[in-house]
């Protein structure tokens, strides 16, 4: 299994954290991990707060509200 500071890492790298590895982060994060790991983490979620990291589930969560709200305007126009 992944290291946290590797998903850490491809996330830096590529400044995009998936739906997989966040997951896998939840998971690890249940189990002992070293300070490095900690670190790193840290490190992650200030990036993201930062706007240094996207997060797949944030733009799937923000597109599912617009995809309702585009179809109640709809709604109500055609009403």
């Amino acid at each position: 299994m992944s290291l946290i500071r590797e998903i850490v890492q491809q996330a830096l790298t590529t400044g995009y954290l998936t739906v997989e590895a966040e997951e896998q982060l939840r998971q690890l994060l249940l189990t002992k991990y070293d300070w490095e790991d900690f670190k790193a983490f840290i490190t992650l979620q200030h990036e993201a707060m930062e706007g240094r990291v996207s997060q797949e589930s944030r733009e799937l969560l923000y597109s599912g509200r617009n995809s309702c709200r585009s179809f109640n305007e709809e709604v109500a126009i055609a009403s």
